[in-house]
């Protein structure tokens, strides 16, 4: 039978398997960045070169693919901020409460608002982007949703990244509250702590 110092310990070491698979986002969200930035740059340049060559540099794949890169940045960038606490906060109160009482109002707001907005999330995008891949109505298998524009991109893909952003977000989330349920009941004394000391300052 596990003894609850040995439940706790297991608790408090979930954070950092989470958090190890949420930061290498960064490195993918740079790359993002620079790519989108390097695809935009040559549609530009494609569009007024094109129009003084008199032909079509540019093309509606490459036009999507930047607004796909946009919006993969975009959602991924979700559970990378909230791990880094680089989410908006009410700093002007947050700035007087003492770390237990931010534990205590960070973990209900996560377990009450973020945890379900992103069970929410992932309920209500589940079938939408099941049939952009191609479930019909019966059971069966189709063609996958491709964009109406002429040469455009498949659209499948882009909106599973709705589903993994969502579901990375949930497990940033779990993290969070964790790691915020053990400032503010205390349980990081006398145990190993996973998280960094900026991320769970003890308790005093």
């Amino acid at each position: 039978m596990v003894s609850r110092a040995g439940w706790v310990r297991g608790l408090l070491g979930l954070p950092r398997r989470i958090d190890a698979l949420i930061e290498p986002l960064g490195k993918v969200l740079s790359g993002l960045v620079l790519l989108t930035i390097g695809v935009g740059f040559y549609n530009v340049l494609a569009r007024y070169v094109g129009r003084l060559l008199g032909m079509p540099l540019a093309s509606n794949a490459l036009i999507e693919l930047q607004w796909y890169l946009f919006s993969a940045t975009f959602l991924l960038s979700f559970p990378y901020i909230l791990k880094h606490g680089a989410n908006v906060r009410v700093d002007f109160f947050e700035a007087h409460w003492s770390p237990r009482r931010r534990a205590w109002v960070n973990f209900w707001g996560t377990t009450l608002f973020l945890i379900p907005f992103c069970l929410l999330g992932l309920w209500v995008t589940w079938n939408p982007v099941l049939q952009s891949w191609g479930l019909l109505p019966d059971g069966t298998w189709g063609t996958w949703e491709v964009s109406p524009d002429a040469n455009g991109l498949p659209r499948a893909p882009i909106k599973t990244l709705v589903l993994v952003a969502f579901g990375l977000l949930l497990l940033e989330g779990i993290s969070q509250a964790i790691k915020s349920w053990a400032v503010w009941s205390g349980h990081t004394q006398g145990l190993p702590s996973p998280l960094e000391e900026r991320e769970l300052p003890p308790i005093e």
